[in-house]
């Protein structure tokens, strides 16, 4: 029984009369002795006192027990279950995916996609109080995860992630234009996209500065992240020998990563690295912090009925001792 609570524990001042009780006890048999004249008192030397002497002593103890386990149950004591009252943060938050032929570079370890989508689930690992999307794209773009604080589950769509899903290609407007999509009608303070990419723009009927601006009417901040090294990076490469690693270039069209990020008010971030990445995800996790509250749930149960029963049993063991083995013959 954890988090006892007394709903009245003003009954506990009756404790107080305990305390004369005893005194009184102690004081009444202090001298309470038979006596009787004898001439010699040789023969009851050596006698011990019987078990009774002491067991009279300890009713009374059963008895001052008894009438303390009366008063915890005067005093109702109750067990509580519950959430505390907290302030704790969360946003709505969806992860817009590039998950072209070109995220399986390998300047990044293993390659690109896998990098990402492994920070990626860190990231959503340590944010709790959130909902979060998930929202893939390469030719064309869908959802693989509305928003959701079942964390678990959209981890689960994270992993079944590859490359080749759906047509070839670099959307990136369509992307985030079915990010904002999911986002517009949150009612939370803060809405937050994190576009990643490895490429430049080539597909789709929506440009990606024209999603920008829709972004910004509905007060999306956008966080772009252009992933690959500088110059060249090595890449699976269909040849006629089969699949090959060569070294291609890497084309990344920044300027447009970096006016979407400024029109939404957003940033945009380089990750050249694996460890580039990581940080520039818990930069973004520190940015990224509005508070909502959490109210507190409490059940409360009655737990008087142990200390009422084993109230019940030494008054009845007292009752039922002192009419038996130490009654009293008339």
């Amino acid at each position: 029984m954890d988090n006892i609570h007394f709903a009245n524990p003003e009954f506990f001042w009756l404790l107080v009369l305990l305390a004369p009780m005893i005194f009184w006890y102690i004081w009444k048999n202090r001298d309470y002795y038979a006596t009787l004249t004898v001439s010699s008192i040789k023969g009851f030397t050596g006698s011990d006192k019987t078990f009774k002497h002491y067991l009279q002593h300890l009713l009374f103890i059963f008895r001052i027990i008894a009438m303390t386990l009366v008063i915890i149950v005067l005093a109702r004591p109750q067990s509580t279950n519950r959430w505390q009252d907290e302030m704790t943060e969360g946003i709505d938050i969806v992860i817009v995916l590039d998950i072209s032929s070109s995220m399986l570079a390998q300047d990044l370890r293993p390659n690109r996609l896998e990098a990402s989508k492994n920070v990626a689930i860190e990231f959503i690992s340590g944010r709790r109080n959130d909902r979060i999307g998930l929202v893939v794209y390469s030719g064309e773009s869908f959802t693989q995860c509305p928003l959701t604080t079942d964390h678990a589950v959209l981890i689960n769509l994270f992993k079944d992630i590859q490359s080749g899903m759906i047509e070839d290609g670099t959307a990136i407007g369509m992307g985030l234009a079915n990010a904002v999509s999911r986002l517009k009608d949150s009612n939370t303070k803060s809405k937050v996209v994190i576009l990643l990419t490895d490429g430049v723009n080539n597909r789709g009927e929506i440009a990606p500065i024209t999603a920008a601006e829709i972004a910004s009417t509905f007060k999306i901040r956008v966080y772009t992240i252009g992933v690959g090294t500088q110059g060249m990076a090595p890449a699976p490469v269909q040849t006629p020998f089969g699949t090959q690693i060569r070294q291609v270039p890497v084309e990344i069209d920044e300027e447009v990563l970096k006016e979407i990020a400024q029109i939404t008010d957003g940033k945009y971030f380089r990750a050249t690295n694996n460890q580039k990445l990581i940080d520039i995800y818990k930069e973004i996790d520190q940015m990224e912090k509005t508070k909502i509250d959490v109210k507190e749930y409490s059940k409360k149960q009655e737990e008087y009925l142990a200390f009422g029963l084993a109230a019940v049993f030494l008054l009845l063991t007292e009752i039922l001792v002192r009419n038996t083995i130490l009654r009293n013959i008339p």
